[in-house]
């Protein structure tokens, strides 16, 4: 199992970038547009880095639903790769079996 705290700062961080979306987006659509002013471009870059970091999406971390384990993370079934040993040999995973030869 994870650290409570870890899990809770990354969904905190989920929550930032979720509010700051739009907003950030219309910004690199400014400075990404070759066509406006250096000017307004420089503005757009400055406001951009005044945005909180932990509100870009680069900075949340998969973990794992079950265990909160950051790595071994399995996008298809969003969860660890332990955590997907332990609920397919119990047969909760649909689709999964174990298997023996």
């Amino acid at each position: 199992m994870a650290k409570v705290s870890a899990v809770e700062k990354n969904k905190r961080r989920r929550q930032l970038v979720a509010r700051d979306a739009k907003k950030r987006a219309a910004l690199k659509a400014i400075v990404k547009n070759q066509e406006l002013p250096i000017e307004d471009r420089f503005r757009a870059t400055l406001k951009l880095a005044e945005l909180p970091r932990n509100g870009s999406k680069t900075r949340i971390r998969n973990r794992c639903e079950v265990s909160g384990r950051p790595r071994a993370f399995y996008r298809k079934l969003g969860m660890s790769r332990i955590a997907l040993r332990e609920l397919g040999n119990l047969g909760k995973v649909p689709g999964i079996v174990k298997s023996s030869w």
